[in-house]
């Protein structure tokens, strides 16, 4: 028979012992994979996805992924993330599971399956990371985060590991209890405080990082101001008229999800009132060296979360795998197929 084909497997600790919780180097894919989408040498087909939960009644929001991407970096890759948010469950999994599949892109062949809803809340918060590097219009010493959930801590990882002194932090989340266990476990590395109200903890921030799950916008109007950048990367935080406050716009990128995400800013251009022509750049252009904003810029980055880093992320940690031979190797053509007549 033909050679047999054999597939990596790696769960979350796995992924953890293959460098996955690395902030740095997620920060290193993610800025190759912006300058592969720049040269043309990544793709990232549109997204399909289908309902979960009963037929009737449809449970809003939820559903499951199928997110491909291709990049022909040093190793080329081709892979899918596939994930599920899920319907209200009392089995005690997270609300959002998800896995990527990664082939070589020359040959076809299957590489590996890796447990990716970290990687996911990794490859967004380095995301984040250039934003703060080529979209704030001052130098960041203060950033208030907004939320207290998985993106919000994976964003404290971020901000204490960029080179120099890291910011110092403000945190806020509509439970204050979940917002001071939150804080309690960054305090040695951040210097954090929580704010009693959403005002103070806006104050003079010079960046304001909205990590929520908010379906309707809390965030100010006058949030949006000079001098400042804010960063969406939840869900629909910022009202449009903060938005239409901004002297520039940047996203991670703008493509075909425009037309159905949540996101308060592709909502405002499916309501007629934002054309992606008011797009100053993307991230991705500014780290090719497009001009960045003014000291005076109010600043508005919209982060969709691109499925191309994941693979790029998901890649890496499967490299490091086979280095180091973590995970369980799983049969995957081991005999030929029999028919029984």
């Amino acid at each position: 028979m033909s050679p047999a084909a054999t597939i990596r497997y790696l769960g979350r600790a796995d992924v953890l012992a293959a460098g996955g919780g690395d902030m740095a180097a997620a920060i290193a894919d993610v800025r190759a994979g912006f300058a592969l989408l720049a040269s043309g040498r990544a793709t990232m087909p549109a997204e399909v996805s289908v309902p979960l939960g009963p037929a009737e009644p449809p449970v809003p929001g939820a559903r499951v992924y199928a997110l491909p991407a291709r990049l022909d970096g040093a190793r080329p890759v081709a892979g899918v993330k596939w994930t599920a948010h899920r319907p209200p469950s009392v089995d005690g999994l997270p609300s959002i599971l998800g896995l990527t599949v990664v082939n070589d892109a020359v040959t076809g062949r299957p590489v590996g399956i890796v447990e990716s809803a970290g990687l996911t809340a990794m490859r967004t918060a380095a995301t984040t990371a250039i934003a703060l590097e080529t979209a704030a219009p001052r130098p960041v010493g203060s950033v208030t985060v907004l939320g207290a959930g998985t993106q919000a801590e994976t964003h404290l990882a971020m901000l204490s590991s960029l080179p120099g002194t890291a910011p110092a932090v403000t945190l806020w989340n509509r439970t204050r209890d979940r917002a001071l266990t939150l804080a309690a476990r960054w305090q040695h590395r951040l210097a954090i405080r929580v704010a009693d109200d959403l005002d103070a903890a806006l104050g003079e921030a010079d960046a304001i990082l909205c990590c929520t799950a908010a379906l309707e916008p809390i965030l100010p109007v006058e949030a949006v101001r000079p001098g400042r950048l804010v960063v969406q990367i939840g869900h629909h935080e910022v009202p449009f008229d903060a938005i239409d406050r901004s002297t520039r716009v940047h996203v991670d990128l703008w493509g075909p999800f425009a037309e159905a995400s949540g996101k308060s800013l592709f909502r405002m251009y499916r309501a007629g009132r934002f054309g992606p022509e008011r797009v100053t750049a993307d991230l991705g252009a500014l780290l090719a060296g497009a001009p960045r904003p003014g000291p005076d810029d109010a600043v508005y980055v919209s982060t969709f979360g691109l499925n191309v880093f994941d693979v790029a992320l998901a890649a890496r940690v499967l490299a490091a795998a086979d280095e180091r031979g973590l995970g369980t190797i799983l049969p995957l053509v081991d005999r030929p197929w029999e028919y029984r007549p």
